[in-house]
C-alpha cells in the first residue's frame, strides 16, 4: 500500500493512496508503516489529491546516505568498488517534500541532483543481521540527495555539501510492498533523462546497509537510508524541474528556488 502525508484545512494527516484518491486513516505514519493488513486501519475522509497539499511523508530524526553504491556509478568516474559501504548523515532539517522549492544557496556556485532509493525505518534497528532486516523495513520511498558539489569539493568531509536546508527532498508517499532488489530508478531534468539505472546495481544492498549501519548506530522508527545513487549526477540551476521516480513508488518532483536572504 501507499501512505502518504498531507495538509489539509491546516490540518496534518496520514492516508493511503490509490488512484489519484487520498483516504484518511486515524493513525500516525509510523503506526501506519507497522501495519501488516489494509483491513486493521481505520479509514476516515476521502480527498482528491489535488484537493490537498503533499507533504514529506515522515519528518526522520536522521537520514543515513551512502556513498558510491551503484556499480555502474562506479564504473562512470573510474573507481574502485568500496570494501564497505561509505556513510554520512543528513539532518532533518533539509527535508521537504513532494512540489517544495529546492532552495539554491547564494554561496553555492554548483548544486547537483543525486536519485536514490529511501529505506524507511520501522522500528528501533539494532545489530541486525541482513537476514532478518525485512522486518524492521516499514516501506520505501524517493529522495533526492542534494549536493552543494563546489562545497563538497572543497572540504574534506561532506557534511556542509550535503546539509543546506531544502537539499532532502523525500516523497512523494511511501510504498510497503514491493521488491527494492530490482526497482527501475531515474531523473529528469526539465524532461531530459539524466540518471536511468536499477536497483540491482547496488554494490551493498538494502538488507547489507540495514546491517552494516545498525551495528554503528541505532537507527529509529521513522529514520530513512537513502541508499546511492545511480551515474549521471549533474548540476541543477534556479528555475529548473527535477523529477525523481523510483518504479513501485512513484514520481518526486520538485523546483529549484534562488535563496532570497544573502548572509
Amino acid at each position: 500500500m501507499k501512505l502518504v502525508g498531507f495538509k489539509t484545512q491546516m490540518k496534518t494527516k496520514t492516508g493511503l493512496i490509490e488512484n489519484q484518491k487520498i483516504t484518511e486513516i486515524n493513525s500516525s505514519m509510523i503506526e501506519a508503516i507497522n501495519t501488516l493488513n489494509v483491513d486493521e486501519l481505520e479509514l476516515l475522509n476521502s480527498y482528491q489529491l489535488q484537493e490537498v497539499e503533499i507533504i514529506a511523508p515522515i519528518v526522520p530524526s536522521k537520514i543515513v546516505c551512502i556513498g558510491l553504491n551503484y556499480t555502474d556509478h562506479a564504473k562512470e568516474l573510474d573507481m574502485d568498488l568500496p570494501e564497505e559501504p561509505i556513510i554520512f548523515i543528513k539532518p532533518a532539517t533539509a527535508v521537504i517534500g513532494h512540489l517544495n522549492a529546492i532552495i539554491y544557496p547564494r554561496s553555492s556556485t554548483q548544486v547537483d541532483h543525486e536519485a536514490e532509493l529511501g529505506i524507511v525505518i520501522s522500528k528501533e534497528t539494532h545489530n541486525v543481521k541482513s537476514e532478518y532486516a525485512p522486518e524492521y523495513v516499514g516501506g520505501y520511498t524517493v529522495v533526492n540527495d542534494v549536493t552543494a558539489r563546489d562545497k563538497q569539493r572543497k572540504d574534506i568531509q561532506w557534511t556542509r555539501a550535503k546539509s543546506f536546508d531544502t537539499f532532502a527532498p523525500l516523497g512523494p508517499w511511501i510504498e510497503t510492498e514491493m521488491d527494492p532488489m530490482n526497482q527501475k530508478i531515474s531523473l529528469r531534468l526539465n524532461k531530459e533523462l539524466k540518471q536511468n539505472s536499477n536497483t540491482k546495481n547496488m554494490i551493498f544492498d538494502v538488507y547489507e546497509l540495514i546491517e552494516f549501519i545498525s551495528n554503528i548506530m541505532t537507527l529509529n522508527p521513522g529514520d530513512i537510508i537513502s541508499t546511492g545513487t545511480p551515474p549521471g549526477v549533474g548540476p541543477m540551476n534556479v528555475g529548473d524541474i527535477v523529477e525523481t521516480e523510483v518504479e513501485d513508488v512513484g514520481i518526486l518532483k520538485n523546483f529549484l528556488k534562488l535563496q532570497t536572504k544573502k548572509y
